[in-house]
C-alpha cells in the first residue's frame, strides 16, 4: 500500500503496533494527569486522545506522539486552582473559563506556527529550561505526597474547623457584595443583610471552609506547611498501594523494557485493590460513552474571568511548543529525517483547541513515547493518530473498570514523573557552571517552587536575556576601543602612509551594535584627538545594527562633520547599510565618495585628497 489522501501506508504496520505501543503507554499517564490537574481522569484521557490524533493529523513530525506531559499539567494546575478559587470551589462553574483558557493557549499555538515563530524556540536559554523542568519534577513529588498516604485536607474536620470563622465572613462578604449590585445596600439599616444572613447553613459554612482548607494545603508551600498534619494521619493502605506501584515501575523495568513497567504496575496495584475488595479511594468516574462537547464554553464566555490568566496562556502555548520541538529533535535524530517546526506548532494547536473545547487539558510532544514509538516501527502520523484511536476505543470500551483504578496508584506512577522529569544533567553542572548561569537557573527553580510557574519562567527569560546582553555589549566594547593606527594596525594597515598617520584615525568597530554597546561607542568622539582631521571608521565586522546603535551612529557621525572632520565609512555590511540608509545618514551625512567596499580603496581615496586631509 502506498499513498492515499496523502497518507503513507506502506509502513502501516509499524505504525499499527507503534501507535498501539505509544497508545498502552500514555493510558495511565493520561489518567494521572488528569487528576493531578483537577479536573479529574476524564480530562486527561480526553486531552490525550485528541492533541495525539490532530497534532499528529496537521503535525510537522511524522513520529512524534503528543499527550498530557508534566510541564504542560503542571502550569495546568495553575491555572484550574487559580480560577477554582475564585469560583467558590466550585469546578463545574470554574470549567468554562479554564477551558476557555485552555482553547487560547491552542489558538496562540497556532499562531506562533503561522507567524512562522516555529524556529525560535532552540534560542530559549537552557538555564531557564533546566531550572523549570527540575522545578516541575519538585512540584510533582511535593503536590502526590498526600494522595500517596490518603491524606485529603477536606476529609480533616479539626483542619477545616479551623477555617469556619474566615468562611463565614467570606459568606457575608458575598451578600454586601450581592446588595451592593442590586442596589439595596443601606448602611443606616441592615435589615436585608441580617435578613440574608440568617439563611447561612452549617453546610454552606463547612462547603466553605473546605475550599479554604484545600486551597491552604494546595502547591508546593502548602504541602509543606500541612505535612505534620498529614504524616499523623496516614491511610496505611493507600501508601503501600502506592509505594508498591512505585517499586513495580523501577523494579520491572529490571526484568524487561518491552512491557511498559507503568502499565504493569497499574494493572497489578489495581487488580490487587479491586480483587482483594479492598477499602481504598478510587479516581472520579469517568464518564463513559463518546466525548461531548462543552458548548458551555461559548454560551457562557465572561472575558473578565479570563484576563488574569492570559498571560498564562501564552506561557502554556510557549511551554507546549519548546516541550513538542525539543521532543521533534529527538525524533529527528532516531530517524534522520527533518520535522517542520511552524507545522508542529499549527498541529499541536489545533490538537490542544479541539481537546479543550471536548473538556481535555492541554498536553505536548511527549518524548518518551515518542521514542516508544519509533522503537516499534512508527515511520508516519499515521501512528499518532493510532494512537489517540486506541485511547478513544480504551475509553468506550473499559470506562467504567477504569474508574474503579486507586487514586494512590495514579500518585504513584506520578511520583516516578517527577523523578524522572528534573534536570538531574544541570543540577549536576552547576558547580563547573558560570555563576550567572546557576543564578538564573535557580532564580527560576525556586520562583517555581514558590511562587507562580508562569512569572518564574518570564523572569528567568529576562534576567538571561540582561546578561548576555550586558556580556555581548562588554565583549563588543573591549573588542572596539578607539585606538592610535600605531599602537594595533590590523594586515591590511602596516602600509599606512607615514605622512597621514598624525591626521588620519581609524576606528575598528567589531561585533554588533546594538542598545548593549551604545554607552561605550559614544565615547569614540571624546577619544578622538584634536590633531586628527580624518576619521575611517572599518565596519567590516558588524553583522547587526539594531535602532539604539543606529542612533548612536548618527549621534556621533554629526558631532565629527559639525567639528570639521571627514569620516569614511569602510567595508559596511548589507544590514547595517540598509539601516544607515533609512534615515538618510547615507548619502545626506556621508556622501557616498566617502563609502568604500574596501581598505585599499580607501587609501586611494586618502592619496588622492592629501592636500585636503
Amino acid at each position: 500500500m502506498k499513498k492515499i489522501f496523502d497518507f503513507d501506508f506502506s509502513h502501516f504496520k509499524g505504525d499499527l503496533f507503534g501507535g498501539m505501543t505509544a497508545g498502552i503507554i500514555a493510558l495511565p499517564l493520561a489518567l494521572a494527569f488528569g487528576v493531578s490537574s483537577g479536573l479529574g481522569p476524564s480530562a486527561g484521557i480526553y486531552g490525550a486522545i485528541f492533541v495525539s490524533f490532530f497534532a499528529a493529523l496537521f503535525g510537522g513530525t511524522n513520529t512524534q506522539i503528543s499527550g498530557p506531559t508534566a510541564p504542560m499539567t503542571a502550569v495546568s494546575m495553575v491555572v484550574i486552582a487559580g480560577i477554582v478559587a475564585a469560583s467558590d470551589g466550585d469546578v463545574s462553574k470554574a470549567l468554562p473559563a479554564i477551558l476557555t483558557i485552555f482553547m487560547l493557549a491552542g489558538l496562540l499555538q497556532i499562531g506562533l506556527g503561522v507567524i512562522g515563530l516555529g524556529k525560535y524556540i532552540k534560542y530559549i536559554p537552557y538555564p531557564v529550561v533546566s531550572g523549570f523542568m527540575t522545578a516541575i519534577g519538585v512540584i510533582i513529588l511535593l503536590t502526590q505526597i498526600f494522595p500517596s498516604i490518603g491524606y485529603n485536607p477536606k476529609e480533616d474536620a479539626a483542619f477545616v474547623n479551623q477555617f469556619k470563622p474566615h468562611a463565614e465572613e467570606i459568606i457575608l462578604d458575598n451578600i454586601l457584595r450581592e446588595e451592593m449590585e442590586e442596589d439595596i445596600l443601606v448602611l443606616e439599616d441592615f435589615k436585608e443583610t441580617i435578613k440574608r444572613a440568617e439563611f447561612i447553613t452549617q453546610e454552606q459554612i463547612l462547603k466553605e471552609s473546605q475550599t479554604l482548607a484545600s486551597k491552604e494545603a494546595s502547591g508546593v508551600i502548602g504541602s509543606i506547611k500541612v505535612l505534620p498534619r498529614a504524616l499523623k494521619n496516614i491511610n496505611w493502605l493507600e501508601l503501600i498501594l502506592a509505594f508498591g506501584t512505585i517499586f513495580i515501575i523501577y523494579g520491572f523495568k529490571r526484568i524487561t523494557k518491552k512491557i511498559p513497567s507503568t502499565l504493569v504496575a497499574l494493572f497489578v496495584m489495581s487488580g490487587i485493590a479491586i480483587g482483594f475488595g479492598l477499602n481504598y479511594r478510587p479516581i472520579e468516574e469517568i464518564p463513559s460513552g463518546l466525548p461531548i462537547p462543552n458548548l458551555n464554553i461559548i454560551t457562557d464566555f465572561n472575558f473578565s474571568s479570563i484576563v488574569p490568566y492570559i498571560f498564562t496562556a501564552f506561557t502554556l502555548a510557549l511551554l507546549g511548543a519548546i516541550d513538542s520541538l525539543l521532543t521533534s529533535v529527538v525524533a529527528d535524530n532516531m530517524t534522520k529525517t527533518h520535522h517542520n517546526p511552524n507545522k508542529e506548532l499549527v498541529g499541536q494547536g489545533i490538537g490542544n483547541t479541539i481537546g479543550a473545547f471536548f473538556g481535555g487539558i492541554p498536553g505536548a510532544g511527549a518524548t518518551i513515547r515518542t521514542v516508544v514509538n519509533i522503537n516499534a516501527g512508527g515511520k508516519t502520523r499515521l501512528s499518532g493518530m493510532i494512537s489517540g484511536i486506541l485511547l478513544l476505543i480504551i475509553l468506550l470500551a473499559f470506562g467504567p473498570i477504569a474508574s474503579k483504578i486507586p487514586t494512590a496508584v495514579l500518585a504513584g506512577i506520578l511520583i516516578t514523573v517527577g523523578i524522572n522529569v528534573m534536570d538531574y544533567k544541570g543540577l549536576k553542572a552547576i558547580p563547573y557552571m558560570p555563576r550567572a548561569e546557576v543564578i538564573i537557573m535557580l532564580i527560576v527553580l525556586i520562583l517555581s517552587c514558590t511562587w507562580n510557574l508562569v512569572y518564574a519562567v518570564g523572569i528567568g527569560l529576562v534576567i538571561a536575556s540582561l546578561m548576555f546582553m550586558k556580556k555581548i555589549g562588554d565583549l563588543t566594547s573591549e573588542e572596539s576601543d578607539v585606538i592610535p593606527l600605531k599602537e594595533e594596525a590590523w594586515p591590511d594597515e602596516l602600509d599606512f602612509p607615514k605622512r597621514l598617520k598624525e591626521k588620519v584615525f581609524i576606528k575598528h568597530i567589531k561585533g554588533p551594535l546594538f542598545f548593549g554597546s551604545t554607552s561605550d561607542f559614544k565615547q569614540l568622539a571624546l577619544q578622538i584627538p584634536d590633531n586628527a582631521s580624518t576619521i575611517i571608521i572599518r565596519m567590516g565586522k558588524v553583522p547587526y545594527m539594531d535602532q539604539s546603535g543606529l542612533y548612536a551612529m548618527e549621534d556621533i557621525l554629526v558631532d565629527l562633520v559639525n567639528a570639521g572632520k571627514k569620516v569614511l565609512l569602510v567595508n559596511i555590511l548589507k544590514q547595517p547599510k540598509y539601516m544607515l540608509e533609512r534615515i538618510d545618514i547615507i548619502p545626506d551625512l556621508i556622501p557616498t565618495d566617502q563609502i568604500f567596499t574596501d581598505f585599499k580603496k580607501c587609501l586611494l581615496w586618502l592619496n588622492e585628497h592629501d592636500k585636503e586631509i
